[in-house]
C-alpha cells in the first residue's frame, strides 16, 4: 500500500505558473507537476471534472455523480479525495455528504504550465543542465 501524502498546496497562479519553456524545472518542482498531472490523467478524473464544471453553482455532492459516472460512491469518493489531494478540487461537508468543487484558478494554472512559450532567445542549454530556473 503506497503511503500518504499530504494535500499539495494550491496552485499560485502569479508564482509558479511560467509555461514550461520560459525555465527548467527543479527536482521538487517536476515532482509537484508529476503529482498533478497524475491527479489528472484518470477518465474518472477528468469526467468527475466535467460534471463539477457543469454543475449548478459550481459544486455536486459526492452522491449526485456516483450515477452519472456508473461507479459506485466509495470509488468516487476515491477520485475526488485524489483530485483534492492534488488541490485541483475542494470539498466541504455538510451533514453525511462532502460537496465538491473545482478549484478554477488551480486548474486553469496547471494548464497554463502546459502552454508553449514563445521562442525567446537565451534559451537554457538543457544538454548541461545549465539555464534559467523557476523561482516559486
Amino acid at each position: 500500500m503506497a503511503a500518504h501524502r499530504p494535500a499539495l498546496q494550491l496552485l499560485d497562479a502569479a508564482a509558479c505558473c511560467a509555461p514550461l519553456g520560459e525555465a527548467v524545472l527543479t527536482p521538487a518542482e517536476a515532482e509537484d507537476l508529476a503529482r498533478r498531472l497524475k491527479a489528472l490523467a484518470d477518465p474518472a478524473r477528468l469526467r468527475l471534472l466535467s460534471l463539477l464544471l457543469a454543475a449548478p453553482q459550481d459544486e455536486a455532492c459526492t452522491c449526485e455523480l456516483t450515477e452519472p459516472l456508473g461507479l459506485s460512491q466509495p470509488t468516487v469518493t476515491h477520485h475526488l479525495k485524489k483530485l483534492a489531494e492534488a488541490g485541483i478540487v475542494t470539498g466541504e461537508h455538510r451533514g453525511v455528504w462532502t460537496y465538491y468543487r473545482v478549484d478554477r484558478g488551480a486548474l486553469a494554472a496547471a494548464g497554463r504550465l502546459l502552454a508553449p512559450a514563445p521562442a525567446a532567445t537565451g534559451a537554457p542549454d538543457v544538454s548541461t543542465g545549465h539555464g534559467r530556473h523557476r523561482s516559486l
